[in-house]
């Protein structure tokens, strides 16, 4: 049974608090955008005339090929990961459960540097290729549409892991026993019940992982493969041409916004929500063990590609860089710098999008939505080219926080709260509003309904929520660079700084320590919740 969430009545007064507090945020985050767009809408014709005829067709080509492949390549492994681990019961499946997420805490860049040396002429893969193929072959340039590809599809597949997950384990057993009491199969019933129910949940991982690709910058960088921010980057430093930058800056905000109107029209069309009292969880099939041993070689492969290998090779490097000496104790402070930052921009990321989530989900009102749409402009908007603007706008506005950790605590909000704000919706639009209705009925404020009934409902999602946005900050790269106090860094600093020298060994301590600081927030995430909903 279907219920519309925008039934919901909630109380004027805390209505209109939380609409006023969201149109602050959202004129907060949408500032660098503005900036950004007047800039390019004031800018000569002729500029624009050579963008059009020189650059934006090919970085449209590109951007969306690559955004298209990664989306295909990431629900594919995503949904499939998350269907074993929570459909089948197996030796290892509790520690697959965190182990998977891992890719989240590597770096697009550190990745990207990893596979340049893996894939190269010469490079252990190459070796591995000619071996079983032949001398003259050579397995594909990490220098191409392949490499790039490959590398955000390991590097962004557990956005889509995440939510599906959250999604499958919520998932009410009786609509599976009523399809196959009807005569389906299991496979029909997959793609006609399962996947059908789960929709929301896919659609806001696809988002998350298309928004990553549309604006990362380290990996296409690195590997030379020209999109947007790849080309914005090259305005600024090479032609130092803002004004070009920020015409294409806003091209691509226009780009990425289709897909976030696109993906709010679907999630409007699809809520779903459970209304029986007879609700059953997914109980785990057991698996044989010729089950066993094929799911566990799909886990370890993936696995592998994307985390186990590249640390290994980290692990390398880093051995040889503490063997001569490299390694020292100001990574202390280089691990206190980035856990400060992360961890404050999470918390703050709840704070401020509690209100914007709770809104769009039980009173989608023209104001409310355009406030939710506003919260994303900083994700679409490229890293270097949000960095300024805001050091623009805080330097006329706010002077006395330039140079500051503020500064950077803003921005990266300003980056990644679209990430939490989608696994909080997610979560929210799970929970029936009747119940919440219900309590309200009882008496209880909209406040208290809130904190004793909604809350302890959402809290999975809210956690993951504050992981995704916390692991998101640690890899942040663009905006320290530019925003950083002079002697701040962070280890992404520190590995970009090593790394853009092909210093792979002096860049592989910081990157292994991004990594070693994350895991225990992602085994935080799964021993507090029991899962990933």
């Amino acid at each position: 049974m279907v219920s519309d969430s925008s039934t919901f009545r909630i109380p004027s007064v805390f209505s209109q608090s939380l609409s006023l507090i969201s149109l602050g945020i959202a004129g907060l985050i949408v500032l660098p955008l503005v900036y950004v767009a007047t800039t390019a809408l004031l800018a000569d014709s002729a500029v624009w005339g050579r963008l059009w005829t020189t650059r934006v067709p090919e970085l449209f080509f590109n951007t969306i090929s690559l955004a298209g492949t990664v989306a295909i390549g990431t629900l594919l492994l995503g949904v499939s990961l998350a269907w074993f681990l929570t459909q089948y019961d197996f030796g290892g499946s509790r520690t697959w459960e965190w182990v998977i997420i891992l890719p989240l805490a590597i770096p697009s860049y550190v990745l990207a540097y990893i596979y340049s040396y893996l894939l190269g002429l010469g490079g252990p893969l190459d070796v591995t290729w000619q071996w079983l193929v032949g001398e003259d072959s050579h397995i594909f340039s990490p220098f191409t549409f392949a490499g790039a590809a490959l590398v955000m599809t390991l590097n962004t597949f557990p956005f889509v892991y995440v939510l599906a997950r959250s999604a499958f384990l919520n998932f009410n057993i009786s609509y599976e026993e009523v399809a196959r009491v009807t005569g389906a199969t299991r496979l029909s019933t997959f793609f006609r019940v399962f996947l059908p129910l789960i929709r929301p949940s896919l659609v806001a991982g696809l988002l998350l992982a298309i928004l990553y690709v549309v604006s990362d910058f380290g990996a296409v960088s690195l590997l030379r493969y020209q999109t947007f921010t790849y080309a914005i980057y090259q305005q600024m430093t090479g032609r130092f041409d803002y004004t070009a930058a920020s015409c294409l800056s806003l091209l691509l905000v226009i780009f990425a916004l289709v897909f976030v109107v696109g993906e709010r029209w679907f999630r409007k069309t699809s809520r779903f929500y459970q209304t029986s009292g007879a609700f059953r969880r997914v109980k785990p099939r057991t698996c044989t063990s010729l089950q066993t041993g094929l799911i566990t070689l799909y886990l370890l492969v993936i696995v592998g590609l994307a985390f186990a290998l590249p640390v290994m090779l980290l692990m390398q490097w880093t051995m040889t860089a503490i063997a001569e000496g490299e390694l020292s104790f100001r990574f202390l402070g280089f691990i206190w710098n980035s856990i400060l930052l992360s961890g404050s921009t999470a918390t703050l990321a709840l704070l401020v999008g509690t209100p914007l989530a709770y809104l769009a989900c039980r009173k989608p009102t023209r104001l409310n939505m355009l406030c939710l749409q506003g919260a994303y402009s900083g994700y679409v908007l490229p890293g270097p080219v949000a960095a300024l603007a805001l050091l623009v706008l805080i330097s006329q506005m706010v002077p006395v926080l330039y140079g500051t950790t503020v500064i950077l605590v803003v921005a990266y909000l300003i980056h990644f709260l679209p990430a939490g704000l989608q696994a909080m919706e997610s979560a929210l639009h799970q929970v029936n509003p009747n119940v919440e209705e219900a309590a309200r009925n009882l008496g209880a404020r909209a406040v208290r309904t809130f904190r004793v009934i909604t809350l302890p409902l959402v809290k999975g999602g809210f956690l993951g929520a504050w992981i995704l946005v916390f692991i998101q900050c640690m890899k942040e790269l663009p905006a320290t660079l530019l925003l950083r106090p002079v002697g701040f860094d962070t280890l992404a600093i520190r590995v970009w700084l090593e790394a853009s020298e092909e210093l792979f060994q002096l860049a592989a301590p910081p990157a292994l320590l991004i990594i070693i600081v994350s895991i225990p927030v992602v085994i935080l995430l799964t021993r507090r919740t029991g899962s990933l909903s």
